[in-house]
């Protein structure tokens, strides 16, 4: 590696270990907007007459848009890039406790198209948001994270399933509860009780009574990974989408702030985007329109602007290669990935394609192309839902990687660093 990848790949790991939710996320990247100059925009207030600067806004503590507003928006139009914070992932139910046998489990409901397989006999840590009362009746909403291994899904031995390497199947319901303690006999435990304790713990600054509610997730505690002989790979969790996350962050960061940049990253998107603070949902809508004043001065704006989609895409599989178009299987730090799709999966059209390669081509970085078999089902991402919302010509793109939604994915040492510098060029 060369220092500045190396750089960029160690902050970029840093993010990932400090992200292990979509709250977790949007807090990282908060942190860092508001530490360049960044101004917080809240939705309740009056955005009449604001000026020009950089500013930034949160939906939900799980989606957010930052931007920088110099000329007029009209006139100019924005540069925008989008991605999602979410990743498949086990979530905890409401009513999660479960006792069989001395062993105390966690009721889980799978999130997205999880690779189940994957998180059997992991160290698991749990992390997310919980909301509380205080002494004083107050409702408070906080950020956790057990951040050790305090759960695990441990698979069946061998032994008792003979078959298991020839037919396994995973039942969701009974089969992916983890453990977290064993109990006395006889004895219960309410898991917002733990919650209690750890807020206590943590924060006894807030005073906090009674755990009223929660969205919490298992994560996988192994941290992020340079991997390889020649140091080729980048393993962790959460790499789709946190890694687009993380990349348009820091290309919007180190850009000229006196162009109309916007960088958009919602919530949601595993499970089709539908939600307040997702990408089918009104939040960069809304904002544009604050931004612009008027429909018609939306529409001009939107005509002048384009959208970058950041997702990660597939890349071929040494082992599985049949599963791919054989002109069309990115290589892992080969560059970025245009992805295409005729029946409008992906946003990508000629023209738009042509203007992500012309940047490319200027930043000195390699560049692939991703289409998905014929006789093969496609994916999407949030580029097709903003281009038909807002009427925005947009380019889908991502990072090649291995084993997406696996609890441990694989992409190129070399990709993101690539993509960052194609997107510093698009911003500036």
């Amino acid at each position: 590696m060369d220092a500045p990848q190396q750089t960029f790949n160690d902050e970029l790991i840093d993010f990932l270990k400090c992200s292990p939710t979509p709250f977790h996320a949007i807090d990282s990247m908060r942190l860092s907007l508001e530490q360049a100059g960044y101004k917080r925009l809240f939705e309740a207030d009056s955005w009449q007459g604001l000026e020009a600067g950089r500013y930034y806004v949160c939906r939900n503590d799980s989606a957010i848009i930052a931007f920088s507003k110099a000329a007029d928006t009209a006139e100019t139009g924005y540069k925008m890039l989008g991605a999602h914070t979410d990743s498949p992932c086990l979530k905890i139910k409401p009513t999660p406790e479960i006792c069989k046998h001395s062993y105390y489990q966690l009721g889980v409901e799978v999130y997205g198209g999880v690779l189940l397989n994957t998180w059997f006999d992991r160290d698991l840590s749990i992390a997310g948001r919980v909301t509380f009362k205080t002494t004083n009746d107050e409702l408070v909403s906080q950020l956790i994270d057990f951040e050790k291994p305090v759960a695990m899904i441990p698979s069946l031995a061998i032994h008792l399933d003979r078959d298991v390497n020839t037919n396994k199947t995973v039942n969701q319901q009974t089969d992916l509860p983890p453990i977290i303690l064993q109990l006395p006999k006889d004895k219960s435990l309410d898991f917002r009780d733990l919650l209690l304790q750890l807020i206590k713990a943590e924060s006894p600054k807030a005073d906090a009574a009674e755990v009223l509610d929660y969205e919490l997730s298992l994560y996988d505690t192994q941290a992020a990974a340079i991997v390889g002989f020649h140091n080729d790979f980048l393993c962790s969790a959460r790499l789709d989408n946190l890694l687009s996350c993380f990349v348009g962050l820091k290309a919007l960061l180190e850009s000229d702030s006196n162009k109309n940049t916007l960088l958009v990253c919602t919530d949601h998107e595993e499970v089709g985007s539908v939600s307040s603070s997702g990408a089918q949902g009104p939040f960069l809508k809304s904002v544009l329109e604050r931004l612009t004043d008027s429909a018609e001065n939306l529409s001009r704006c939107m005509d002048r602007s384009m959208m970058i989609s950041a997702d990660n895409a597939h890349g071929i599989h040494p082992n599985f290669a049949d599963k791919h178009d054989a002109n069309h299987g990115p290589i892992l730090n080969k560059g970025p990935v245009i992805k295409i799709n005729a029946n409008q999966r992906y946003a990508t059209n000629s023209e738009t394609s042509a203007v992500f390669r012309e940047l490319c081509a200027q930043a000195d970085v390699p560049v692939q192309s991703f289409v998905v078999r014929s006789d093969m089902a496609c994916g999407s991402t949030i580029g097709p839902i903003v281009a038909a919302d807002l009427g925005v010509k947009t380019i889908d793109v991502g990072v090649p990687t291995f084993a997406m939604h696996s609890i441990r994915e694989t992409a190129g040492a070399w990709d993101a660093y690539y993509l960052f510098r194609v997107l510093k060029l698009y911003f500036s």
